[in-house]
């Protein structure tokens, strides 16, 4: 029978398609609670917008819930988020008590049952303690940010709560922290058919950037991203200036908030006063699901840069090379695990070097051209939304212990047994 998941065969190959449905035909009925922040901005919410409804077309009971919290409970765990990467914030005992008073509110009022449950990131992670009210069930903590160089306090208070997991979920082995429950690797994704990946018409990107008054006719450099510190758009403004001064140019910083972001307006403002009113600086506040806007943004610019100093995966990195767009990247998060510097784009370290790669790209159309194909197919081969189904179902199989019981179901041992879930 044909399902959704078959209108990828001709972009991943029937094998890959035929394994999906081999392992979810193991699950089938499984029942798979996702918890997130927020429904809107960011990543995780773009990646379970649209693998939900696949895995449910796969016969997995799948489902998505945010968890309630207020401005008071998004300021703190934006202060967890950046001491997380690493940043010096400070912080005070009040914030674990306002953490924890919104985790005893979203216990009190969790009611889902599932076989396994998929935890995103910290703000949900105290909701392990209904674990004991249903003890088969698998409880995942899946982190998609940097916790390598945490800042002890925050750490600490987190983990235990981490400890009581059945397994984790990192993004890169160097995210990871030394822990006591299992850790796997299971890479983000995108979806090539989604709005937001899929082929554009020529005219339909020729009109967006005439709706946003960019010219096509000129090199343009664009960052898709929240507007957040830690994504530096005032470094890729900077950066933009100095190349300005020996090539032609114009620049595009198009982003939007999170829910659970609450310095989005203040960064924002820090951004209009950097670009200073040139006008071939053009700052977009993109409102939620200006998906088909952002994929021609990125087919149609000339470079997408990410200058991020700090980084959880970055997605709108491997956005724009499944675009076969140039990108460069800062060298941090899992930028560095899509980038081959000078293979499929340039790793950067410092707003000069960010600047000198503008000139590169911009100056050599024939090698950009040919690392823009290797980042397409790199892409492919690695992050793309069928093998994060894949490895998902790989994982729930051994967590639920869902075993093969005769031998027509070898090849799903084999699966299972021989491959990294990464």
């Amino acid at each position: 029978m044909r399902n959704e998941i078959d209108e990828y065969r001709t972009i991943v190959g029937t094998n890959e398609i035929e394994e999906i449905k081999m392992l979810a035909g193991r699950l089938e009925g499984t029942r798979m609670h996702n918890v997130n922040s927020t429904a809107v901005g960011g990543g995780v919410a773009e990646i379970l917008m649209r693998l939900i409804p696949l895995m449910r077309g796969l016969g997995i009971d799948a489902t998505w819930e945010t968890m309630s919290g207020a401005d008071d409970f998004y300021a703190v765990t934006k202060a967890f988020h950046n001491g997380l990467h690493g940043k010096d914030v400070e912080i005070v005992d009040k914030m674990f008590e306002i953490f924890e008073n919104y985790t005893q509110l979203n216990i009190d009022t969790f009611e889902k049952e599932a076989d396994c449950y998929i935890i995103h990131d910290p703000q949900p992670v105290g909701l392990i303690r209904k674990k004991k009210e249903n003890p088969g069930s698998k409880w995942v903590w899946r982190c998609h940010i940097d916790v390598s160089r945490p800042l002890p306090e925050i750490w600490d208070f987190l983990e235990k709560y981490v400890r009581d997991y059945d397994a984790s979920i990192f993004s890169m082995p160097e995210f990871s922290q030394k822990l006591s429950i299992p850790q796997v690797l299971i890479s983000p994704s995108i979806d090539p058919l989604s709005d937001k990946n899929r082929e554009l018409d020529r005219k339909f990107i020729e009109q967006v950037f005439e709706k946003y008054g960019i010219d096509p006719d000129r090199p343009s450099i664009t960052q898709v991203s929240r507007f957040d510190r830690l994504k530096d758009p005032v470094g890729v403004i900077e950066a933009y200036k100095l190349a300005k001064k020996r090539t032609d140019c114009q620049l595009v910083l198009a982003g939007g908030g999170a829910t659970d972001d609450p310095e989005g307006k203040a960064v924002l403002d820090e951004v209009m006063a950097a670009a200073d009113g040139d006008p071939d600086i053009k700052i977009l506040e993109l409102p939620p699901f200006s998906d088909l806007d952002i994929n021609a943004l990125q087919r149609g610019s000339s470079i997408v840069v990410q200058k991020s100093l700090r980084e959880g995966f970055g997605l709108t990195v491997t956005e724009a090379l499944w675009k076969a767009t140039p990108v460069i990247g800062s060298a941090v998060g899992g930028i560095k695990s899509q980038i081959i510097n000078g293979v499929t784009g340039y790793l950067v370290w410092s707003i000069e070097g960010c600047a000198r790669r503008f000139e590169d790209i911009l100056r050599d159309p024939e090698k950009s051209a040919v690392m823009a194909r290797n980042g397409k197919e790199l892409v492919r081969s690695r992050f793309l939304l069928t093998r994060h189904i894949k490895n998902y179902l790989m994982l729930m199989v051994k967590l639920t212990g869902k075993a093969p019981v005769d031998s027509k179901d070898s090849r799903i041992m084999k699966l299972v047994s021989d491959r990294d879930c990464a």
